[in-house]
């Protein structure tokens, strides 16, 4: 099921937080409710597909305190289990960045964030055995604002992890970004994850999915919110923008400026009743 939701309204962050102390980046968010397993393999796929090259790829996930430990647990384990190597098959499960320049940009931000006091979890080492340009896919916890990752885009297999409170600690968190082109939700009770889905600040948000169910749904729109970028593709909208509306407006009977001997007050006086009537008769 895909729905849209046209009148989104963004959420206001608490006090506590600006949008300078959440990173900007792509973001899932894993309910207390949610199959840890389920939720440990989309994150998997949610992170390191094409090593985390991505427009849509996830650069930090917030996890319910309730199954925090738990989800970590499950998450550093396939993270760990995947299969490194340069292959035309399915027989590896990530290959290498794509520039000399993106594997700098990577290992800088995650030798950053070490420096600093970030915790490896997974991975956190480039792999030059396997080929010149490899790295691990990583997972970094007690990330904080002063590192570089935590605000700016990686675009690599570089994912931060965060424990969250509430929902509405969570649903703030994601949004505190000027940035919105995709997240995920995770969660047993698709309604309630649909709520917190209808409540982040982004263009496609997925519901137990990590990104291919928005893109898939090609009658749907895609695109990004706030900086994201403007415009769609896929459906009518993705249509719709490659044309150019134009407005005729026919005035046939009296136009806005009041008759002589009428006053600009009484005038609007009655034009506004005059619209009121006519809206009641079911006129346009």
């Amino acid at each position: 099921m895909t729905t849209t939701n046209p009148g989104h309204v963004a959420t206001v962050l608490p006090a506590s937080l600006t949008p300078a102390q959440v990173e900007r980046l792509a973001a899932m968010v894993v309910l207390a409710d949610a199959d840890i397993e389920k939720a440990a393999a989309g994150a998997v796929a949610a992170c390191f597909p094409s090593a985390g090259q991505l427009c849509v790829s996830t650069e930090r996930l917030y996890v319910a305190d309730e199954i925090h430990d738990a989800f970590v647990a499950a998450f550093v384990e396939r993270t760990q289990a995947m299969r490194l190597g340069v292959a035309y098959d399915f027989s590896v499960d990530m290959g290498s960045l794509t520039t000399g320049s993106q594997l700098e940009t990577v290992s800088s931000h995650v030798d950053d964030a070490v420096s600093k006091g970030a915790t490896v979890l997974a991975g956190g080492s480039a792999r030059p055995d396997l080929g010149p340009l490899f790295y691990e896919p990583t997972i970094l916890a007690d990330v904080t604002p002063e590192m570089t990752l935590f605000e700016h885009e990686t675009f690599g297999p570089v994912v931060s992890i965060y424990r969250y409170r509430s929902v509405d600690e969570a649903v703030a968190m994601a949004n505190a970004t000027p940035y919105g082109l995709n997240a995920s939700v995770w969660g047993r009770n698709g309604a309630e994850a649909r709520k917190v889905a209808r409540r982040l600040h982004a263009g496609t948000v997925n519901v137990n999915e990590a990104f291919a169910a928005a893109w898939g749904s090609i009658d749907a729109p895609m695109g990004g919110m706030g900086d994201s970028g403007v415009g769609r593709r896929h459906g009518a909208d993705g249509l719709l923008k490659y044309t150019e509306a134009q407005t005729i407006a026919h005035q046939r009977l009296r136009g806005f400026t009041p008759p002589r001997g009428v006053e600009h007050e009484q005038w609007a006086r009655i034009l506004t009743r005059a619209f009121k009537t006519l809206r009641a008769l079911g006129v346009r």
